[in-house]
This record gives structure tokens, sequence and C-alpha cells, in this order.
């Protein structure tokens, strides 16, 4: 019965406030020493830092085991808290409710004091030999699954190994040991700070005034117009706009087909789940915007969600050159764009991420997170953010976002000058116009204050990389030249507004506006043509 007394206080005691201790107060049924060895044998097997749930009454509590004794936390209204996942999310999207602690997975047995098997096999959880190019490759072999179950970067037997710069060399691969290398070994001063915009999401008549505003009439040093990188979804996307905006210079990459609102989703999808969404989006946006020059060759997965050796084998296969989804934590100096062939150069940062392991020719534009602290000088103890609106937990006013934008510039361009990314959503600037004024102020300042910035698309920066030139050089650099400053008038205006379904999508008439002739139906993931049979 003492055991059920101090377990009736540890739930009562998780209605306290979130991320208190659990204090061994107000017990007066049992004495401490019983508390503390019910605090021990709830603690028995737990991992460190693994939150678990001492009843599955109340979805939103879970407790922790700490140094210091139990830890509770409660998630907030409206929100539960996923074990597998370890953190609060949306309740619709928490499958484990009913569960008390994350499932425990086998391990397989790669440290062992004697070699349990012969050369280049290695041991599953049960002690049984298998191949060891088994390991990690997405399918379970072994009976207790063991070999699919220690696969990050420092477990996975068959990972990337670690930079080797005498066998890694430019054009076609590029890695480094030391974040302050630059590609070359230029100086700094010799170096382009090159920009890069990016907009997620679709391109329609809701942001195409914004886009306009931001690019017209703004030129980069060499006097070609200033460019951006556009990574379209497909839902509610506009493709004669789409059209537009690839014939004015930009960049058009891929967001995905449906843009499933679970997280998980993506972190966990199969190669076949990615290539439908990625490869698929590419052939609607080939088609439906008449993009004919194979220039779509870069993607990034929604919520930020890395897809682990999946999405990287996708991407190697079908030929996409980047992926710009992985996220480098707050640093200075900042990361430069590295290749897949080696190890990655940080840590795979971000809450229960699935970074690739293998070696991938692919490219990682990696998004370096922004410091949000007003006064960089100052140690605040603030985490970085990579998608600009989510810098800012209240709206900014505009000095503070003009202020914002300088102290990142200058974090770049006075370190090792490593691109710098503006990554948005342009919800963000549409709904606030004194953040797009104090952002137009910034572009024009910082084009007339330096002739060595230039705003580039992704590819353009893969570009310079492989084939740098000095600053003094960059005005007749032919690869930035390229659709330097477009004239005439837009392939068609307005398209034709199809109006489709599509049995994938029951119950729903979508409008696909697009320059080409409408499609039998509306095209979604199996279907991507919509010619209407899959």
């Amino acid at each position: 019965m003492t055991r059920l007394r101090v377990a009736v206080v540890a739930l009562a005691l998780l209605g306290i406030a979130s991320s208190t201790r659990v204090k061994r107060q107000g017990v007066s049924e049992a004495t401490e020493e019983e508390a503390e060895a019910f605090a021990k044998a709830l603690c028995t097997n737990k991992g460190p830092g693994e939150w678990f749930r001492l009843a599955v009454t109340d979805c939103r509590d879970v407790i922790q085991c700490t140094e210091a004794g139990l830890q509770a936390l409660r998630c907030p209204h409206g929100l539960a808290f996923d074990l597998e996942l370890q953190t609060c999310d949306w309740k619709a999207n928490v499958k484990n409710c009913a569960d008390k602690q994350k499932i425990k997975k086998a391990k397989p047995l790669f440290n062992t004091e004697e070699p349990l098997c012969q050369e280049n096999f290695l041991a599953c959880g049960d002690s049984t030999c298998m191949d060891r190019t088994l390991f990690c490759d997405g399918k379970p072999d072994c009976s207790d699954g063991s070999d699919e179950n220690a696969c990050d970067i420092n477990t996975d037997p068959n990972s990337a190994p670690p930079c080797n710069p005498d066998e890694c060399r430019l054009p076609d691969c590029f890695c480094y040991n030391n974040p302050n290398e630059i590609p070359h070994k230029m100086q700094p001063s010799s170096v382009p700070q090159m920009i890069m915009i990016t907009f997620d999401d679709a391109i329609n008549n809701n942001n195409m005034d914004l886009y306009q505003q931001i690019f017209d009439s703004r030129f980069n040093p060499n006097q070609c117009s200033i460019k951006a990188t556009f990574f379209v979804s497909h839902k509610y996307t506009n493709y004669s706009a789409v059209q537009e905006m690839h014939r004015l210079g930009h960049e058009i990459a891929i967001h995905s087909i449906s843009h499933n609102d679970s997280e998980s989703f993506w972190s966990s999808a199969s190669y076949d789940e990615w290539e439908r969404e990625m490869a698929g989006a590419r052939v609607i946006a080939e088609r439906f915007a008449n993009i004919s020059d194979n220039s779509i060759i870069g993607l990034r997965a929604p919520y930020l969600r890395v897809g682990g050796n999946n999405q990287f084998k996708m991407m190697e296969t079908n030929t996409f050159l980047y992926d710009s989804t992985i996220t480098a934590s707050l640093q200075n100096p900042p990361l430069w764009p590295y290749t897949l062939y080696y190890r990655m150069p940080h840590s795979c940062h971000g809450n229960s991420q699935n970074c690739p392991t293998r070696s991938f020719a692919v490219w990682e534009m990696v998004m370096n997170e922004m410091d949000r602290r007003e006064e960089p000088t100052i140690q605040e103890d603030l985490p970085g953010c990579a998608m600009v609106d989510s810098c800012f937990s209240s709206k900014p006013t505009s000095d503070q976002f003009y202020q914002f934008l300088t102290n990142n510039f200058e974090r770049h361009y006075h370190t090792n000058r490593a691109p710098f990314g503006l990554f948005f959503h342009s919800a963000f600037l549409k709904n606030n116009p004194e953040i797009l004024d104090a952002l137009f102020y910034w572009l024009d300042e910082t084009l007339q204050n330096n002739d060595d910035v230039y705003f580039v698309t992704m590819t353009q920066v893969i570009q310079w990389i492989q084939d740098p030139q000095p600053v003094n050089q960059l005005k007749n650099y032919e690869p930035w030249k390229e659709k330097c400053n477009p004239t005439g008038s837009p392939f068609c205006y307005g398209g034709t507004n199809c109006e489709l379904s599509t049995d994938e999508l029951p119950g729903e008439t979508i409008r696909l506006n697009t320059c080409m002739r409408c499609p039998n139906e509306y095209p979604w993931l199996k279907d991507p043509l919509g010619e209407g049979y899959f």
C-alpha cells in the first residue's frame, strides 16, 4: 500500500507548473526513504533525460528522472506529449497517449569485450551475426530488428567517413573540418558576400505583387537584377506565375506535392514516398510551368524535417543537386555549404531530426541559424532560428527588424563570408508592411554601400564554389550573367484557370492555373501529369 500511496502523491504533484521540481514535501503517509525507493524503482531502465508517464489519464503530463529527483512537465492546452518524439505536439498527432513510456528497441552488439562475429559481420541484439552492409539499410534483417535501431551518424557502422580534404576536391567535392575554411582557401576580402533569399510554399496571386516589389529595379554590382530561390509546394500554386518567375531568372526548387501536415511523416518517409513527393512535384512544375531547361535541381522538406538516408538516396537517384533542409546551430563563424560524400561537419541539429549518415553525391545548402539577440555582444541565452518568421516571439518593430538583418549580415561579412541565408514565408512580409519597408531599406542600403555583395540563387552559390572568382572579376562572371535582366512580356497573361478533381482527394475541387493545356484531373502523388489513370 505504501508504494501505491507514494504513486498517488507523485501523480498529485504533476499538477505543479511546467518544468518545476517534484519536491519531497507534504508526504504525510509515506516516509522519505520509501519515496526515494519508489523513485529509484520508477527510474530503473529509463534512459538519461527520458520523459515517461506515471498514468495515462492525461496525455499532457510526463515525468523525468534527474540527479536532483523527479521533474514534471505539463504540455500547454491543446498539446499532448509524444513519447517517441519526446516533445509536446498537437494532440491529433500524438498516437501513444495509451503508453506510459517510449518503446524500448533492441540494440545491436557492436562494442563487446571479444568479437562475436567474423570480419565484415556484426552482431544483432540476440548475438546473431549478419553482414555489416545489412545494418542501417532501412530494412530489418535481425529477428529483433536491432540492425535498424542504432543508425545515427555516430552509430551507423556504414556511415560516411570524416572529411578527407586530400581526396575531396572541388569542383565535385567540398568538405571541411574547420568552419573557418573557405573554398580554395581564399582570403575573405576576395570572396563575395553571397546572400540567398528564399521563399517556401505556393506561388500565386496572393504573393506575386510582393515578389515584384522586392525584386524589380534592384541590381547586383554586376548590374544584373537580384535573384532568389523559390521552394514551391504544389497545392494552390499558380503555374503561370511560376513560369514568369523562372523567366525572370529566379530559381524554382521543390517543396513537395502534398506538404503533408505530419512532421513525423517527413522524418520516416520511405524512398518511394520521397520520390512521389519530390520527383513528382518536379514533373508537375516542369509540365505546367513549362520549365524545360532541367534547372529544377534543389529541394527543401516541409517543416525542415530531414528525411535521413531515404531522402538523400532518392535525391541522388533522381539527380537533385542540392538539399536545403538541414539546419546548423547558431555559431560564429557560420558554415559554408558542403557535399555529403563525407560526414556532415556539424551535429544533427533539431528535435529528433533524421540526418543522413551515408555518403551521397548531393550538396547541402546548410541553413545557418540566425542570431535573434538585439545586441549580439551581450551574452543572452537565446537559441538561434532558421526561418526568419520563427525568429520573433512577437511582432518586431521596423527598427528591430532592420537591426536583426544588419547583425546577422555582419556576422557573415566580417568572418568567413559563408553565404548568408534569409529564409522567408511570404505571409510574414505581406502581413507586416512596416517590416517589409525595413527590408526594402536594408536591401537598398546593402546594395548601395557594398560592391562585394550579391543576391543570388542557391545554384549560383554552388557555381561560384565550384569555379570561384575574386570580387574584382565578378562583373563579367558568366554563370551570374545568365538571365541578367530579362525583358519582354510574360508567356501568357492570367493563364487558364483549370477546375479539377482527383480520386486521390475525394470531394475536393481545386483550381490549377497554367499557360499550358489543362490536364484531365488534378495532378497529385500517383498521377503527377493529371492524365486520369494510375
